[in-house]
């Protein structure tokens, strides 16, 4: 079964999807072998993992080549960051054509201006609801695969109000979008509003320090959202323990050492290796 179908079979399913965010092959697969059935391609932890900051800094290739990655690195449907669309409609167009080409299950696409910056941050600019409105049909005329999921993101929360974030996802369902993603929502009762207000599925993304209130996802569940991005859960963990682990190291000069009975060998059991091992010998004359 292709990525796409799987990820709208789950969607058809009662209940609400939790998608933990991922960078590369390495955290993809984490979150996979942790029993989540969809994976996200978060596009801040994207950013840094490059050396970038979240302000729209990569390209709509680099993008596209790191979805790929995870994409093939997993089992499980990705959903990928597409950020502005890089452009105008064409671009739009070719950008759903190459995620989509890659098994990409599904992408977002927002209503900021480029560059843009991470939803949470001050500062934010966005299109016209016209502009916003033209990408999204664009985008969903461009699938050739009718399951390839289209996800509208709206930051009008922050830069205009509510209201016309509520409006915009309305009319992005209507001109083609399979999922309304408003970005930045600053109370609980707005976050109980969303899914009442907006006329299909909803998407909430959990960004702990950010604007969002961050809280039981069992009860966004109940308030009606569809699905939950946790995109920095990996990224922002790594970071931590990255620099407990350097920082033990420079004071003690000693390499912290792996859990009691764990083996070097291990860590590449996890990734495939007795799989790849197989393959020294199948193929050879005789085995």
């Amino acid at each position: 079964m292709k990525a796409s179908s799987r990820l709208r079979q789950l969607l058809r399913q009662p209940g609400m999807l939790i998608a933990p965010g991922a960078y590369d092959g390495l955290t993809a697969k984490l979150v996979e072998q942790a029993g989540f059935p969809v994976v996200y391609m978060t596009g801040s932890g994207t950013s840094a993992s490059r050396g970038f900051p979240d302000f729209g800094l990569l390209t709509m290739t680099e993008m596209v080549e790191n979805a790929s990655v995870l994409a093939r690195s997993v089992g499980i449907p990705v959903i990928a960051d597409a950020d502005t669309g890089y452009g105008d409609a064409l671009n739009v167009t070719r950008t759903v054509r190459e995620y989509e080409m890659r098994n990409v299950a599904g992408i977002h696409i927002e209503d900021q201006v480029s560059p843009k910056r991470c939803g949470h941050l001050d500062g934010k600019e966005i299109v016209s609801r016209e502009e916003f409105i033209i990408k999204i049909r664009a985008a969903a005329a461009a699938r050739s695969d009718p399951d390839f999921l289209i996800i509208a993101r709206t930051d009008a929360r922050a830069v205009v109000s509510f209201d016309e974030a509520v409006a915009r996802s309305n009319e992005a369902l209507a001109a083609g979008a399979d999922m309304a993603f408003v970005e930045a929502m600053e109370t609980m009762e707005e976050l109980k509003k969303i899914p009442e207000l907006i006329q299909g599925p909803c998407l909430l993304n959990v960004v702990p320090g950010g604007k969002t209130p961050v809280f039981d996802l069992r009860e966004a569940e109940v308030m009606g959202y569809k699905l939950a991005l946790v995109p920095g859960i990996l990224f922002r963990t790594f970071i931590e323990a990255g620099d407990a682990a350097l920082k033990s190291l420079k004071e003690t000069h000693m390499a912290p050492q792996p859990k009691p009975g764990a083996t070097f060998a291990d860590g590449f059991r996890r990734f495939g290796a007795d799989e790849w091992n197989d393959l020294r010998t199948r193929f050879v004359s005789g085995s």
